[in-house]
């Protein structure tokens, strides 16, 4: 890895450190740096998968005490969550890299979607589920089957999880973001740890990038947290949304060679 490709990696991480610390979104930024970087498209998901980690962690650990109040609904969250970042990693495993390298355009795309419409979907499935009858039958009928998805694409694609385990929650009927925060964390710390272990067995992660990638995530991640009260949060999602809807579109272009590009990155 070049000088160049290190200090590209760890500008990234700390970058995407700081959105995931106030706004979430870091893997639009961090994810691309590791194709940048000349990691193969798998082993680059999976990477991100392991530098990402850390903050669900530390995330969890802080909404502990918001957990409590559902701690007897806990360990089935765990349960599934693990079933399904098995499920997830298995897949992608098993996915050729052109395949895989096929599909990231359509993973950012779906991952940029849910961010962009993440706030108004969650109102809307709020709004839908208002009723007593149709969340009791959400809740006891498909909740698990849908948080089994949920983790599934998780396990094979980290890019956007939180968004949409947010999502499921409001689906069943919670209504404490502190508390969903928290259950959204716990799951997507169960996805990746399970995931992570699948990848190491595999020899799928890139250790150097991934650690140069993880060490600037986690300055990003506390820089943030010092100067987060100050930026606008609206201005940070308006970023994120160009930044992500550019990388998309440039992911596309040369994919389908929509546009001649210098180079080819997948």
């Amino acid at each position: 890895m070049t000088e160049a490709e290190l200090l590209l990696l760890f500008a990234a991480g700390i970058i995407s450190g700081m959105l995931n610390a106030v706004a979430g979104g870091g893997s639009f930024i961090s994810f691309p740096a590791l194709l940048f970087a000349g990691v193969p498209p798998i082993s680059a998901n999976a990477t991100n998968t392991f530098a990402a980690c850390s903050g669900y962690l530390s995330g969890t650990w802080a909404f502990r005490h918001d957990l409590k109040a559902h701690k007897k609904q806990l360990p089935l969250y765990v349960a599934i969550s693990l079933a399904g970042g098995i499920t997830g990693a298995w897949l992608l495993l098993q996915t050729p890299q052109e395949s895989f390298s096929a599909a990231i355009p359509w993973l950012l795309l779906f991952a940029s979607t849910l961010f962009i419409c993440g706030n108004r979907l969650n109102q809307l499935i709020r709004r839908y589920s208002s009723a007593d009858n149709t969340r009791h039958w959400l809740a006891t009928v498909s909740s698990g089957v849908v948080l089994l998805a949920v983790c599934i694409y998780g396990g094979f694609f980290n890019a956007g999880l939180g968004i949409i385990a947010l999502s499921y929650l409001v689906l069943t009927g919670h209504t404490d973001i502190n508390a969903m925060n928290g259950i959204k964390l716990l799951v997507s710390s169960c996805v990746s740890l399970i995931a992570i272990a699948i990848f190491i067995a595999d020899g799928a992660i890139a250790w150097y990038e991934g650690g140069v990638l993880l060490t600037g995530s986690l300055l990003g991640g506390y820089f943030a947290a010092k100067v987060s009260r100050r930026i606008p949060q609206q201005r940070i999602r308006q970023l994120i949304i160009i930044t992500s809807l550019s990388i998309t579109a440039y992911f596309f272009a040369d994919h389908y060679q929509i546009w001649p590009l210098n180079g080819q990155l997948i």
